[in-house]
């Protein structure tokens, strides 16, 4: 069983990645957005003394939102890098993927 401080290091963690992704996508960490996950985060804030199931309702929001943030990122890197290339010709894709073109000395 994780202790409170490796929960609470692991929210924050989670916190800091979400805030680091909504900057990446021009909504700075002063956009509506990042206020209203800060105040989530500060909403379910417990202590040793408090158990909040509602904090890992929203440690799990938060991963969950963080996966779509990363992975949409990624896909438009993705997609601009092979975005402007154009077609590759056949012996471009031939040499790429390790096949020589029938008239090519063996």
């Amino acid at each position: 069983m994780a202790t409170t401080a490796t929960k609470l290091s692991a929210s924050s963690q989670t916190l800091k990645r979400l805030l680091t992704e909504l900057k990446g996508i021009n909504m700075g960490s002063s956009s509506l957005a990042a206020k209203y996950i800060v105040d989530q985060y500060r909403r379910f804030e417990t202590t040793e003394q408090v158990h909040c199931r509602a904090k890992e309702e929203l440690q799990f929001t938060a991963e969950t939102y963080l996966s779509y943030l990363e992975s949409t990122r990624k896909l438009k890197e993705l997609n601009e890098s092979y975005r402007g290339k154009g077609e590759r010709s056949i012996r471009d894709t031939a040499d790429m993927v390790g096949f020589k073109l029938p008239h090519d000395p063996k």
